[in-house]
């Protein structure tokens, strides 16, 4: 079977046989990815010198990330229903505008508000843009390859934490966090030009876009368990992840400098998670989900009993990086199976649920905070919402198997 789409199935004459790898314009995808995920994680390393320069505290300059959360989540679903009649192409670059303007917004945002505004209309093109993307890379390649290429788009989002992040937060330290938001909006740029180039031409008709918008899919018992899987199994890592700089400076004993090298590592862990979690969904979907689940939960337990050891810490940010992207294309392949005549609805959805579930973490982390927890009860937090996942994934199993 070939890895592509002929072109009236909308692959255009993006034609890479599998045996050479994934199309082209899977590439170009992930390059956004790339560009987004940038934007969605600097911010992390940048929190304390943003919290002093807008005059506001730590938590409420965490809430810039839960913010930034809510937007996905909130804008995905109209934006979803906005562009379903527009061919994918002209959707996605509509949607990296978006982006583009909601980061130099941020850069320059002279108060507190406008960069919040910045994040938000930054964040209203994620959720519809990694939806519609997944479905795109989805198709392009041979059925026993999907959730494969949807990890291929993603690891752009992960090479984000291995370089963007890093290289963001080093731009920040030399030029101030404005710079860095200046930066992201230019490689916002970067990708609008690759999509133009790379994406394959619309079809003929609209039916790539226009059809599976069927949003009584929500009625649909183990579509929303599938959402709640993803919103509660994943939205854990940010209740600790949100607030990783003061974890490893305080607590840790860390410089700034050495922090950016961490985050690099933990960057280098969602690579290798996320590309390890494609090959485990394609195996086994759910034992290798539920599986990755456990270890998630283990993992943030450790890492807050070696918190105030430096080696040990900086090797367990690292096991948990793995452990948390490999949760990624598992969780979005179980989402399109449960509604495969919508295909570009629910993934987009399920994206809404992966940030409200990083909004709902790293306001429970702050919560935590405000209430008198310390830093090292967050990782335990997260891991707590882990098992929580672990029990939707197998309640889910057991309605299936019920089903069948």
């Amino acid at each position: 079977m070939s890895a592509v789409l002929s072109p009236k199935d909308g692959a255009g004459d993006a034609r890479v046989p599998s045996s050479s790898g994934f199309p082209l314009p899977i590439l170009a995808l992930a390059l956004a990815a790339f560009a987004i995920g940038t934007t969605e994680f600097v911010i992390m390393g940048l929190l304390p010198a943003m919290a002093r320069d807008l005059a506001v505290s730590l938590p409420g300059a965490g809430l810039l990330v839960t913010g930034y959360a809510l937007g996905v989540a909130l804008g995905a679903p109209p934006l979803a229903a906005l562009s379903a009649g527009w061919p994918r192409k002209r959707a996605l670059l509509v949607l990296i505008g978006l982006f583009i303007a909601g980061n130099a917004l941020s850069a320059i945002g002279t108060g507190y508000g406008l960069v919040m505004a910045g994040r938000i209309v930054a964040a209203l093109a994620h959720g519809s843009f990694f939806g519609i993307g997944a479905v795109l890379a989805s198709e392009l390649v041979a059925p026993d390859r999907k959730a494969g290429a949807i990890a291929l788009m993603f690891t752009g989002l992960t090479l984000a934490n291995v370089l963007g992040v890093p290289l963001g937060n080093l731009i920040g330290q030399a030029w101030g966090w404005r710079a860095s938001f200046a930066g992201v909006a230019l490689l916002g740029v970067i990708a609008a030009v690759a999509l133009v180039a790379l994406l394959p031409k619309p079809a003929a008709s609209h039916e790539e876009a226009a059809t599976g918008n069927d949003w009584s899919v929500l009625k649909r018992p183990q579509v929303l368990i599938a959402l709640a899987l993803t919103a509660v199994g994943f939205g854990g890592v940010f209740t600790a992840f949100t607030f990783i700089a003061p974890m490893l400076e305080d607590v840790t004993g860390l410089s700034a400098g050495a922090v950016t090298g961490v985050l690099f590592l933990f960057g280098l862990g969602l690579t290798l998670g996320n590309t390890l979690g494609g090959k485990l969904a394609d195996w086994k979907l759910m034992p290798s989900l539920m599986g990755v689940l456990v270890v998630l939960a283990l993992i943030q337990l450790v890492l807050a009993a070696v918190l105030s050891s430096p080696w040990a810490a900086i090797a367990a940010v690292f096991v948990w990086g793995v452990a948390a992207f490999a949760t990624v294309p598992g969780l979005q392949m179980r989402m399109m199976q449960q509604a495969p005549d919508a295909p570009a609805l629910v993934s987009t959805l399920n994206i809404a649920a992966f940030n409200l579930g990083n909004a709902g973490g790293a306001w429970l982390g702050g919560w935590m905070l405000d209430h008198g927890a310390s830093l090292r009860a967050l990782p335990v937090a997260g891991a707590a919402l882990a098992v929580v996942g672990l029990g939707l994934a197998a309640v889910s199993v057991v309605l299936e198997r019920r089903a069948r």
